[in-house]
């Protein structure tokens, strides 16, 4: 209850004073004959939605431009941290929209940003000093600032159209959070006195002070991280997750989830979908075989543990992978496999459970 009432205090303080930088307006928007009129996605996150972004990174060891990353991908390692596409890729799919193109590729320019443009860096986090574990990543600021200041503008030449008449017609899509405890609040000796409470109210002030203006946004939750097989090797002999870092992802994603609601009141002209990827990748590892998997313990990619100097998350460069990754729900040490994946995109789709997806789904957004 107390965690309910700072985090309420702290969105209820940052909503009012968000800048409506993307107006409302009344510009006709073009449909498809689902009665869809989304022409786009802008993505930000970490690396469960990164497209390619770490790869120009210098510095960074945040990367998954190798194999057995991209093994299923068409055109083969991408950067995707999985071994297909990722739910950003599948959600694309679903609403007949071509790839979304990474930001630090330098050909992502011109028309070839007029289907959005995907900003997310593996290792990111909501706090700024979250990737420096990693070397170098892009964190959510910079990522916003990538947007604003790079983008907009180019868009605004290339359709002919001010940003207030272009941006309703895009999903903002955010993923982004988990880092944030995995990599920094239970890592770091400065969080130490804060308790998780805080901590998370203070992450969810900084998200929603960053959404800003009226357009649609999906907000994904933090997967179960106390159930990957990072976190599972660091605790041999003992069976079933970690639930203090599962009670972490909850309450973040119940602040997420509740930032849907006081956004309907603060902010009238946006609309809000919030997946809940935690629980449908919960239901996979309580009861797999129904759904198709057999494997919700193990990295189907061969992971090089701390004491062989790997870092427990990614997979070994041209190691091998697992045969069956159909049936797998991690594809390494934290990310889940294509398959994992589909399920959470179709879901965010077309979904009617609100359980899943929050207060309507994805189908149902992009036809407001």
């Amino acid at each position: 209850m107390a965690s309910q009432i700072i985090s309420s205090r702290f969105l209820l303080l940052a909503l009012p004073v968000l800048a409506c930088v993307f107006p409302c307006s009344c510009h006709a928007r073009a449909t498809d004959n689902n009665g869809a009129r989304i022409r786009g996605m802008f993505v930000f996150g970490s690396s469960l939605v990164d497209n390619g972004n770490n790869n120009f990174l210098k510095n960074s060891i945040a990367k998954a431009d190798f194999l057995p990353y991209g093994i299923d991908f068409p055109s083969g390692p991408s950067g995707r941290f999985t071994n297909g596409k990722n739910v950003i890729d599948l959600l694309c799919d679903q609403l007949k929209l071509p790839l979304v193109p990474a930001f630090s590729d330098p050909s992502t320019q011109g028309r070839k940003i007029i289907h959005g443009v995907n900003y997310a860096s593996g290792a990111s986090g909501i706090l700024d000093d979250t990737g420096s574990r990693a070397g170098n990543a892009i964190s959510l600021n910079q990522q916003l600032r990538n947007f604003e200041e790079v983008t907009l503008p180019d868009l605004e030449a290339q359709m002919g159209f001010r940003r207030r008449e272009l941006l309703p017609e895009f999903l903002f899509v955010v993923g982004t959070g988990g880092n944030d405890y995995s990599f920094n609040y239970f890592l770091r000796q400065s969080t130490a006195n804060a308790s998780l409470e805080v901590f998370t109210a203070n992450l969810t002030k900084i998200l929603s002070g960053r959404l800003q203006g009226v357009a649609s946004f999906v907000l994904m939750a933090v997967n179960p991280i106390g159930c990957s097989p990072m976190v599972m090797a660091s605790r041999p002999g003992r069976h079933g997750c970690i639930q203090v870092l599962n009670k972490a992802a909850h309450l973040f994603n119940a602040h997420l989830k509740s930032l849907v609601d006081v956004s309907k009141h603060h902010l009238p002209g946006s609309n809000f979908v919030f997946v809940n990827s935690y629980r449908i990748i919960r239901k996979i590892i309580r009861n797999p075989v129904p759904r198709g998997f057999k494997d919700t313990t193990s990295s189907c990619c061969e992971v090089m543990a701390l004491n062989r100097g790997g870092n427990g998350v990614l997979c070994k460069k041209e190691g091998k992978a697992c045969e069956d990754r159909n049936s797998h729900v991690f594809f390494d040490g934290l990310h889940p496999t294509e398959a994992v994946n589909i399920q959470i995109a179709t879901k965010a789709y077309n979904s009617n459970l609100a359980s899943e997806v929050y207060p309507i789904n994805v189908k149902q957004l992009s036809m407001f």
